[in-house]
């Protein structure tokens, strides 16, 4: 019989996740991944995969009456999420650690470890859905588009999708927890993990943590300057920054300023308007298809941010650089994130977002 390994973070989604397998009467294992957990980590705070939460995903699993291990991962956390997260910042670039969690940890790691206790499948309590098309697995969003997560999972690969269960995509927030309450299970009332796992108050201090931990000095603060180069003044280090930031920029100016740029080899920070933030294209590398590989003159739907509307784009592919050519100019195309390309519901693919474009460019092809 096959077995089916289900990733129990202790919360919510993962806990309903596996009650229902279980009740399915399927062979199920749980796996929890101990992924962070520093010291400097408030025990008040929601934090997925540390040894508190563990805590409750061992107590569902007994519970329901399934086998539970407890992963230790940490080394393997650091490395393929923490040390890229904090390389980004530092090289002026705003990354999405979920996205590399999901490609190297929960779909790569935790699927071998995983076949290692006999399970051939991995299910867990994303919001996205798996769907067998003529030809391939398709990846598609959730139902429930306000908690949809297909967005961090376009890197997945077809022997990943193929070996892996999301029973919540045809679900929303308020049934899970529904279930979770007629099932009795302790976490029925818990409320959301936060976002990134592993920071514990603002990102920026977080970054100087880790730059403290490798024994570099603090930068030096950096310098501002307008659209135009002129000075404006001197504020905090180019990593406290992002493009598209408004507020807490330590520059006080007559009309309201907005990150446009931040340059890590000069510590340059730009300021500018909201229209100087408006992008009609990108650029990005790292492509990746989920199933059949796109093409020049494309039309796709295209997300830069996880929570944003879908818009219409043309792509422009090469072997190792897509551009993205909106129909309508965007807000705030950051370096670091992720550019999803949708078709409907269905993940195409995306790439990871380089730079902006510019009129010209945009016009020249």
């Amino acid at each position: 019989m096959s077995m089916t390994a289900i990733a129990m973070s202790g919360g919510l989604d993962s806990s309903v996740t596996a009650w229902m397998l279980a009740k399915q009467r399927r062979e199920v294992v749980g796996l929890s991944m101990l992924l962070w957990d520093e010291p400097q980590v408030s025990t008040e705070e929601r934090r997925c995969c540390g040894a508190l939460d563990l805590g409750d995903a061992r107590r569902v699993a007994t519970q329901i009456g399934i086998p539970h291990y407890v992963l230790e991962m940490q080394a393997e956390f650091r490395q393929h999420v923490v040390t890229p997260f904090v390389d980004a910042y530092l090289a002026g670039q705003t990354p999405v650690p979920c996205t590399a969690c999901n490609t190297w940890v929960k779909f790569d790691l935790l699927l071998d470890r995983a076949q290692q206790v006999g399970a051939d499948r991995v299910a867990t309590g994303h919001y996205a859905r798996i769907v067998r098309g003529e030809d391939e697995w398709e990846l598609h969003a959730a139902v429930d588009l306000g908690k949809d997560q297909s967005y961090y999972l376009f890197e997945l690969s077809q022997q990943q999708l193929a070996a892996a269960e999301f029973p919540l995509g045809e679900m929303n927030k308020e049934q899970v927890r529904e279930l979770a309450r007629e099932a009795g299970l302790i976490v029925a009332e818990k409320g959301e993990s936060m976002e990134l796992c592993f920071v514990s108050g603002t990102i920026q201090e977080f970054i100087e943590t880790e730059l403290e931990a490798r024994n570099e000095e603090p930068l030096e603060p950096s310098q501002v300057v307008d659209a135009e180069g002129q000075m404006m003044g001197t504020a905090a280090p180019y990593y406290r920054y992002t493009v598209g930031q408004r507020r807490g920029l330590g520059i006080s100016a007559k009309q309201p300023q907005y990150v446009v740029g931040v340059n890590r080899d000069q510590n340059l920070v730009t300021l500018g308007s909201r229209e100087q933030l408006m992008a009609p294209g990108l650029t990005g590398g790292r492509p990746h298809w989920v199933g059949r590989a796109l093409e020049t003159g494309d039309q796709v739907q295209v997300k830069i941010r996880a929570r944003q509307e879908p818009v219409a784009a043309r792509l422009i592919v090469g072997s190792d650089e897509i551009q993205v050519d909106f129909d309508e100019p965007q807000f705030g195309v950051t370096p670091g994130q992720a550019a999803v390309f949708y078709r409907g519901s269905q993940v195409l693919g995306g790439c990871w977002i380089r730079s902006r474009t510019d009129e010209a460019t945009a016009k020249d092809t």
